[in-house]
């Protein structure tokens, strides 16, 4: 069995307790970030400094979606071949932030409705000769809280 590895490294984690996505927040004026890409506060009207790291929420509200009938371009990773996906902005009440992100496997686009609940699940990308390349994903269901 081959091992489950991240497509991008620090941008999510998984485990038993289940997908959480990885982000940055600023100890002075709790501005939210992901990715946190860097480590330091990119609030126009903040001078703080490093960011704390933080899980963010796993469930949110359906802001926007479309579905996605081209191949991205290089350096963005995608099935080869390639297969349509649907992808999801989902807005995070907490953070007061929108993540966007795949639509789980299987998730068919005139089912979905904005504002209905999703929360974030891992599932493979691709797999290669050494592992299962993985990635968050989007899927309805949950409570959005």
């Amino acid at each position: 069995m081959k091992p489950r590895v991240p497509v991008v490294e620090g941008l999510f984690a998984e485990d038993e307790a289940g997908a959480r996505l990885l982000g940055g927040r600023c100890p002075r004026c709790g501005s939210w970030f992901f990715p946190k890409q860097w480590s330091f506060c990119r609030n126009p009207h903040c001078d703080g400094g490093p960011l704390d790291d933080v899980a963010l929420s796993s469930r949110g509200r359906l802001w926007s979606f479309t579905d996605n009938r081209y191949a991205p371009p290089p350096p963005y990773p995608a099935r080869d071949p390639f297969e349509p996906y649907g992808v999801a902005a989902v807005e995070l009440a907490d953070e007061q932030m929108v993540v966007l992100g795949q639509l789980a496997h299987g998730t068919d686009v005139a089912t979905l409705t904005v504002g209905q609940a999703m929360e974030l699940v891992v599932e493979a990308l691709f797999e290669d000769d050494e592992a299962v390349r993985t990635m968050w994903k989007w899927k309805p269901g949950g409570d959005a809280r």
